[in-house]
């Protein structure tokens, strides 16, 4: 069974989760909580969704990144704001 058949996920979604993944401000656990799909499984997803050489100049950026846990940050903040991420999700409740 797939990771899109598993987690119930239509083209947009998995789609959104790569780019989601590919950003590198962009926490695991984010995605986790808007898809449910664990890292462990975004990793699978990813592999399943890129071409090799992509996969692996991915997984090499992201192995042990500060900024794709949200355990291992250290921002003051906690999030890092984007004045483009609007327009990115979709999504409607304002971030300000």
């Amino acid at each position: 069974m797939s990771i899109q058949q598993q987690y119930n996920l239509d083209d947009e979604a998995v789609n959104r989760i790569v780019e989601m993944a590919w950003e590198d401000r962009t926490p695991f656990d984010a995605i986790e909580f808007q898809f449910g799909v664990p890292e462990q499984d975004v990793i699978k997803l990813m592999r399943q969704e890129m071409k090799p050489s992509s996969w692996r100049m991915w997984r090499k950026r992201v192995q042990g990144r500060a900024t794709k846990h949200l355990a291992k940050r250290n921002f003051a903040e906690g999030r890092h704001k984007c004045s483009r991420q609007r327009t990115i999700s979709r999504n409607k409740i304002s971030k300000r």
